[in-house]
């Protein structure tokens, strides 16, 4: 690896375990589990951090000094990826060990080099296994073309409900999917679909340049990691209304503000024209949250489910969005043209299921009110 640092050089004193190489700490995941610890800080001037269960916990020993954390950084990279970090101050890059695939970021802030690791499992859950609130991910599956969305926070679990996706449809059907990934976070095995994986900064230069190579290697299905900004946002958009299924994400803590930060990448002239192609392309956006467990075993997930069906549409059509949720109150019945959710009624329901605890759940809305009234109305 990079100026031939090792994985396996004992480099960290910690208090109770003797001193822990890079395989040590990355060993942590494997043994716990990435569902329960997602992601590994190390920084100088302090300990160690793992997030469990979405809170960190600091490893009780040395702090870390900047020869500690170079030659723990350094034994993740390789000598390119050192060379873009120094040039750049910043690298992205992944690794496997332990049978688990790492998504990696080295930055530097004041103290000197930091990395931020997160944790991905070798094997993607079945969609039965990732907790939707309905069965909508059997008409998700079932699609030809349009865009599915999945929204949420940083470490929401959108990657991992879309590898599901694409699992699920390579295990069914005999098709062409092409991702475009930075960097690549699952390795999708390929059944009966044939799936080509490419990373940007190492297959292509960005996510633009790759959508628009993408069009010309006879895709049915697209995954683009992320929608960052207006470029990419129309390339998918285009891709969507060609006929092609296409999966994206985006950051954001619900469907509404999914539709009004795409829409916000584009001038005010152009808005019109978006919106268009939003309520003839788009097909679903699932906005997810994990949400600790009332038993303290991990986390669950708490999703809303927008469905664009014609009232839907034309909402977004001609700008009406504040009403869009009302559509995912009302439009809840099990039929293809509904099977929508807010995240307030899910989160009702865990909590009525005893599986997440009341003050976690209001914690976790995103309206404390209609909270409360979908735990009036909500049964189990």
């Amino acid at each position: 690896m990079a100026k031939n640092h090792s994985i396996d050089a004992k480099v960290y004193n910690t208090a109770d375990n003797g001193a822990w190489s890079m395989a040590d700490m990355l060993g942590y995941f494997a043994k716990h589990g990435p569902m329960r610890v997602s992601d590994l800080h190390i920084k100088v001037g302090t300990q160690p951090a793992y997030r469990v269960d979405g809170n960190l916990m600091k490893l009780r020993g040395e702090m870390i000094t900047p020869q500690i954390a170079e030659a723990l950084v350094y034994s993740l990279l390789t000598d390119k990826q050192a060379e873009e970090y120094q040039t750049t101050n910043n690298c992205d890059a992944s690794f496997h060990h332990s049978n688990l695939q790492f998504r990696i970021n080295v930055f530097r802030d004041n103290d000197g080099i930091s990395i931020a690791i997160r944790a991905l499992g070798m094997t993607v859950p079945s969609l039965e296994q990732i907790g939707f609130p309905n069965d909508v991910w059997q008409d998700i599956v079932k699609l030809q073309q349009g865009l599915v969305l999945v929204t949420g926070i940083t470490g929401a679990g959108k990657s991992t409900t879309i590898a599901s996706f694409i699992s699920q449809i390579s295990e069914k059907r005999a098709c062409r999917i092409i991702t475009l990934e930075d960097p690549i976070e699952y390795i999708l095995r390929q059944n009966n679909a044939m799936i080509s994986q490419r990373e940007v900064g190492r297959d292509v230069d960005t996510f633009n340049t790759g959508l628009r190579a993408v069009l010309r290697e006879d895709p049915d299905i697209i995954f683009v990691g992320e929608m960052r900004d207006q470029q990419t946002i129309a390339m998918t958009l285009m891709a969507a209304e060609t006929g092609h299924l296409v999966f994206s994400t985006l950051h954001t803590r619900d469907v509404t503000g999914a539709i009004t930060r795409i829409l916000d990448y584009f001038p005010p002239e152009r808005q019109d024209e978006v919106r268009n192609q939003l309520s003839l392309g788009l097909a679903y956006v699932v906005s997810q949250k994990l949400v600790p467990k009332k038993d303290g075993t991990g986390r669950i997930i708490a999703m809303e489910i927008l469905n664009n069906n014609y009232a839907v549409a034309n909402l977004i059509r001609t700008g009406k969005l504040e009403q869009l949720y009302s559509q995912l109150q009302t439009k809840t019945r099990n039929k293809p043209d509904e099977k929508m959710i807010t995240l307030e009624k899910h989160l009702a329901r865990l909590v009525k299921q005893k599986k997440v605890d009341l003050l976690e759940a209001q914690k976790w809305a995103n309206d404390y009110k209609c909270f409360i009234d979908a735990m009036s109305m909500v049964d189990e």
